[in-house]
């Protein structure tokens, strides 16, 4: 089978046959930059160059994102069950009260994506972390797709493999309105929403999904989940209008902050006058301390051997940032090995990779988050070195690579390519792999923050 590097560098010969495919380039450009792919007012970084995925490796991330679901519904049940288990985690009371609501529908874990690191060359892979519905992404996927699609290099590359792109969009829509028919209390003609707020959600992406679900014969609405109101018996949004269904959007670090505001939603749920699909019973996967908590004890005990060896494989060392849980001794001296990360964040804030502090910075870094330092509490995580593949970066970034000593010069990167490290995000619609979000970057740290950019993500379904 042809490997993955093998593909990209018939992708990059491609390209060099047509002298660079400058028209390619600027007609990829031109439309990313009129396209909906928008996160925080800004269009994203996208890559011309393509993440190529033979089957070896889309079966691979098939196991492991089908296999790690399997295991987390099984950790949420339990928590939600046995009040015993519960002292694994460390959550403020709010958010016990919150998982604990009912849920009504028979999905555990309706919408996750997993993000990992894979060798594709031995398939050797690690989790970086896990996130529930507040999971973006896919519309930077599909418009990235769309930007490179009509270029002379795809066209060309296509004409000699079986490409697939993933489908996102209708594939959740249907997976919604299965799982809405499983709620207690569905209505015959169910009015829903997507739910976020909405200052800090992708609401680019949220009126795609809307304008799917009108396709499919429903109306949805995008609400911020501070306009909703109960009245004891019916949600409503800001218009009046009422809601029977949500796709929550909305992390639970964002409701637990909007608290106040956020009771009419709660309320509702707490009654189940509406299916909020997922319920926030998902922050348990959300919460970064989900790593320590797989190899606790007493999730050992309730998991098959078959699952404590997969967890054992793929779960990077994870310690609370505390002297009470792991020796800060040697994380202090030993800083390439280690990753500090929020519990509770997203958007990689405050995420910072031994790797890309000098020792003064890594030192500072620990004074200021170990042992509760921060006001919340922070994580240790052992690095993961992640697979480099090439690729051409935006425009915009090919000069600091070369101030930066990243790159030769740019004609160079725009005819060779450069290094860049990969993170694959895997989507699970209801526990079945979907898709992957594809995303690079130069640094240690894999983020839109440090020069990160996304790929589009295409299986190459040719057979040896």
């Amino acid at each position: 089978m042809i490997s993955d590097a093998m593909l990209t560098q018939e992708y990059f010969d491609t390209m060099n046959s047509l002298d660079g495919d400058l028209a390619g380039k600027r007609s990829a450009r031109a439309y990313m930059d009129q396209s909906s792919a928008i996160v925080h007012h800004r269009v994203v970084g996208a890559s011309f160059i393509p993440r190529l995925y033979n089957d070896e490796v889309w079966e691979r991330f098939r196991f492991i994102s089908e296999t790690i679901h399997t295991i987390l519904c099984k950790v949420i049940e339990r928590y939600r069950n046995d009040e015993s288990y519960r002292m694994v985690f460390d959550y403020d009371p709010r958010l016990v009260e919150l998982i604990l609501l009912p849920r009504g529908y028979d999905a555990i874990l309706p919408f996750a994506r997993a993000d990992i690191f894979l060798n594709e060359d031995t398939l050797e892979s690690a989790f970086c972390e896990l996130n529930g519905d507040g999971s973006a992404g896919l519309n930077e996927d599909r418009e990235i797709v769309h930007s490179i699609e009509g270029s002379e290099t795809f066209t060309r590359f296509a004409a000699h493999h079986q490409l697939e792109s993933c489908e996102l969009f209708k594939s959740w829509v249907s997976e919604f309105i299965a799982i809405y028919e499983t709620f207690k209390n569905k209505v015959a003609h169910p009015r829903f929403a997507i739910c976020d707020y909405l200052d800090v959600g992708v609401v680019d992406e949220f009126r795609i999904f809307s304008e799917y679900f009108k396709q499919a014969g429903y109306e949805c609405v995008i609400a911020d989940v501070r306009d909703l109101s109960f009245d004891g018996t019916v949600l409503r949004d800001g218009n009046g209008q009422q809601i029977d269904a949500i796709w929550r959007r909305c992390v639970t670090n964002d409701v637990l902050e909007h608290w106040n505001e956020s009771q009419e939603l709660i309320s509702a749920v707490r009654a189940q006058a509406v299916a909020l699909i997922g319920a926030f019973s998902g922050h348990i996967v959300h919460d970064k301390q989900i790593f320590e908590a797989l190899k606790h004890p007493l999730t050992k005990a309730f998991l098959s051997d078959e699952e404590n060896a997969f967890i054992e494989e793929q779960i990077p060392a994870t310690y609370f940032l505390t002297d009470e849980d792991c020796d800060l001794a040697t994380v202090r001296t030993n800083k390439d090995d280690w990753i500090i990360k929020p519990t509770d964040n997203y958007g990689a804030a405050d995420v910072y990779a031994g790797k890309a502090c000098s020792e003064e910075e890594w030192n500072a870094l620990i004074d200021r988050f170990a042992n509760g330092a921060a006001g919340a509490p922070f994580l240790v995580q052992r690095y993961v070195t992640p697979y480099r593949t090439k690729t051409i970066p935006p425009a915009t970034d090919l000069e600091w690579l070369v101030e930066q000593g990243l790159a030769t010069s740019v004609e160079e990167v725009e005819r060779e390519g450069v290094l860049y490290n990969n993170i694959s995000g895997l989507y699970l619609y209801n526990g079945t792999f979907t898709g992957v979000f594809s995303r690079l970057g130069p640094l240690p740290e894999i983020s839109k923050e440090h020069h990160g950019m996304t790929a589009a993500t295409i299986r190459v379904r040719d057979r040896a």
